[in-house]
């Protein structure tokens, strides 16, 4: 099939239909799980074009193919998570490289960074990316990246992909970009400068709370040799039947997305009305500080909701009597999901950077799913009361 056929059309389309779609051989529509660990060579130096699922495999190739598709790069690489994604990027830095990172960050990542890739030499500077100067001021001749998340998890805080480009490429430096939050539907970074992209597919783009997976998506070829190199040596490669089950999930993508952040912006407006809320933080609130950015960088909000509670005690009882929302860590599935970032997700980051990011004992973080608004907000009334 040649790929070219999809110039033109919807990110819809392509989602549903995939890279290659119908397999090849069998016209099969949903594409085959090639459930195989190793593939047999015609003769020797004569090759199917795969050898060993850890180096390539047809159904993750067309994951890989289809995820690159979407988000307008040349080639993406899908991992067992979206840490291991980010691991096997950071293999291309040495020691001594600088690289500047969103204070505002999921606490899995700040580990990563702060406690492990730190032990090797690589320098790790964490900066306010709404604050531009500040990043300016961070900028030294071994600055190799900037690595972002935008909105940032959990405050919800938006970064001018532009204007980060702009300085990351000033200096000689990278733009990294997670868009776990809102996905190449609402946001495609690689159209405001960004080279690389990274994902937590866990998340919004499996959206049934049953895959861990993670992507690195490549704008071009200038690091895709060293970044495969690693990914192939290291093991940490995707299996078959995982890449189906993401690829039966893309499908879905446009609609389920679109529901969710259709909910959440009912949400965040009754939120905000609540007696017992006293901030709510959500990028598509016209309140927020970086709507105006959002709305010229973005095509949509996405369904992630934080708010703070107006005691330690309510916020217990929240998460003891939600009953349609589900007490639990991760987002982005089905299922609407609370979370308590101080203890769950960021507990592994210092109380200071915690408290001066807002994170406190009175926070909670909300990913919307695509359960009735109605008995969601039902559900959050009880329970706030």
């Amino acid at each position: 099939m040649d790929p070219s056929r999809h110039a033109g059309r919807s990110l819809d389309t392509k989602a549903v239909h995939g890279y290659l779609g119908r397999d090849p051989r069998t016209g099969a529509v949903s594409f085959p799980i090639y459930q195989s660990a190793t593939f047999a060579h015609p003769a020797l130096h004569e090759s199917t074009g795969y050898a060993y699922s850890r180096c390539g495999n047809p159904t993750v190739l067309e994951l890989e193919n289809t995820i690159a598709l979407l988000e307008g790069g040349l080639k993406s690489l899908a991992f067992a998570s979206g840490m291991a994604a980010i691991t096997t990027l950071l293999k291309s830095f040495v020691p001594k490289d600088r690289i500047l990172v969103s204070l505002d960050l999921y606490g899995g990542t700040y580990r990563l960074f702060k406690d492990v890739y730190a032990r090797y030499g690589i320098e790790f500077r964490f900066v306010d990316f709404t604050d531009l100067d500040a990043v300016r001021a961070e900028l030294t001749p071994n600055t190799r990246a900037l690595f972002l998340e935008t909105p940032t998890n959990p405050t919800m805080q938006v970064a001018d992909l532009r204007a980060l480009s702009d300085i990351a490429h000033g200096n000689g430096a990278l733009l990294i970009v997670d868009n776990t939050f809102l996905t190449c539907l609402f946001q495609r970074p690689f159209e405001h400068g960004a080279d690389l992209v990274v994902y937590s597919g866990s998340k919004y783009l499996c959206g049934h709370n049953d895959v861990t997976c993670g992507f690195i998506v490549l704008k071009d070829d200038s690091h895709l040799e060293r970044i495969f190199m690693d990914y192939m040596s290291e093991g940490a490669a995707l299996a078959p039947f995982d890449a189906w089950l993401m690829l039966r999930s893309l499908k879905t993508l446009g609609v389920r997305l679109r529901r969710q952040q259709e909910s959440a912006l009912r949400i965040a407006s009754w939120l905000k009305r609540h007696p017992h809320v006293t901030d709510v933080f959500y990028v598509g609130d016209p309140d927020h500080p970086d709507y105006a950015l959002s709305c010229r960088q973005t095509d949509g909000f996405g369904a992630m909701i934080s708010f703070n509670v107006d005691s330690n005690e309510r916020l217990l009882e929240v998460l003891r009597r939600v009953d349609v929302i589900t007490f639990a860590e991760s987002l982005g599935g089905c299922e609407s999901l609370i979370t308590y970032p101080f203890v769950q997700t960021h507990g592994s980051m210092p109380l200071d950077i915690r408290e001066r990011l807002g994170i406190g004992e009175r926070f909670l973080r909300l990913s919307v799913g695509m359960e009735d608004a109605d008995d969601l907000i039902a559900d959050l009334e009880q329970a706030l009361a």
